[in-house]
């Protein structure tokens, strides 16, 4: 053989070596999906008990219920998701939510992103919103509820937040207010994930009482609506999973409205803030392959 042969024969060696070490890192990957590919696709609801399991960014829920389309006082919006779904005290709710916004004066409530079928990685979006027990909830209140499923993909809420972030702006309204409190009153609901502003407009309304207030996280991107998420059900066991801290424990017995006005002091003065450290082994949910799942989230996610 000569030295040109020998050299194209170490080159197809070479290449063979390459597709063969791709092919073998491909293979675990086929077999161990990402878990947002599979809890994104499936096709409904497993049958039996509902139990949520995992946490609100590591889990699933089984026996899960479907907030309808459409009620007396409620539209759940981009359809097309389809994530309106969760816990049935979940749903429970949302509807029930729905009727104390129409006593408030409100028609009802726009209903944003809830849960899939079976909880778990959303294909976009959410890092939570796995467990069945979280609901977005506009802040737009609805003009109609007999929106059609192309008018509920094209229209879009409110914020109540003024442009530089100090406060609230035109759009925020006592039916806001009295909703919001209405939904932290609940002993179901463990916490709410809102604006600064926000926060601070509640806790300035109620000359900071009432023990609800921590219920009410100060959370950026979410002027626009605000996020519910209920605790764990009774009977869940140790199943599901409350990780975070009360309010009280983090800034100390003020309800977090301290903490709520000294965000927006950082925001009049960047420059006062303390510098952020991320965490550098955080990672998305939407990375998580099925394996790294809670084992029953699993067989949920499988079943058929």
């Amino acid at each position: 053989m000569g030295q040109q042969e020998r050299r194209g024969a170490a080159v197809i060696r070479k290449f063979l070596l390459t597709v063969a070490a791709a092919a073998a890192l491909a293979m675990p990957a086929m077999a161990d999906p990402l878990a947002k590919d599979v809890f994104g696709r499936v096709p409904g609801p497993t049958a039996g008990t509902p139990v949520s399991i995992g946490t609100y960014s590591k889990g699933c829920v089984s026996g899960a219920a479907q907030l309808p389309e459409s009620g007396p006082t409620w539209q759940a919006m981009r359809l097309s998701r389809n994530r309106n779904w969760g816990h049935p005290d979940m749903v429970g709710f949302v509807m029930g939510l729905s009727q104390a916004a129409a006593k408030m004066g409100w028609k009802g409530i726009y209903v944003g992103d809830m849960s899939q079928s079976r909880g778990g990685p959303m294909l976009t979006g959410h890092a939570s919103h796995q467990l069945g027990l979280d609901a977005d909830i506009w802040m737009l209140p609805p003009a109609s509820l007999s929106l059609t499923p192309a008018q509920r993909e094209s229209i879009s809420s409110i914020s109540v937040v003024a442009k530089n972030g100090l406060g609230v702006n035109g759009n925020w309204t006592r039916g806001h207010a009295g909703l919001i409190q209405s939904a932290a009153m609940d002993p179901r609901v463990d916490r709410i994930f809102l604006d600064a502003a926000i926060k601070v407009a509640m806790c300035d309304m109620n000359g900071d009482r009432g023990a609800w207030l921590q219920k009410l996280r100060p959370t950026p991107n979410h002027d626009y609506h605000f996020h519910v998420r209920l605790n764990c059900p009774a009977g869940s066991g140790t199943g599901c999973q409350n990780t975070a801290a009360p309010v009280a424990a983090l800034s100390g017995n003020d309800n977090g409205c301290g903490a709520a006005r000294q965000e927006l002091a950082y925001r009049a003065n960047p420059s006062t803030r303390p510098k952020y450290t991320p965490d550098p082994d955080y990672r998305h949910p939407r990375s998580f392959r099925l394996s790294e799942m809670p084992r029953q989230c699993q067989a949920v996610a499988t079943a058929r």
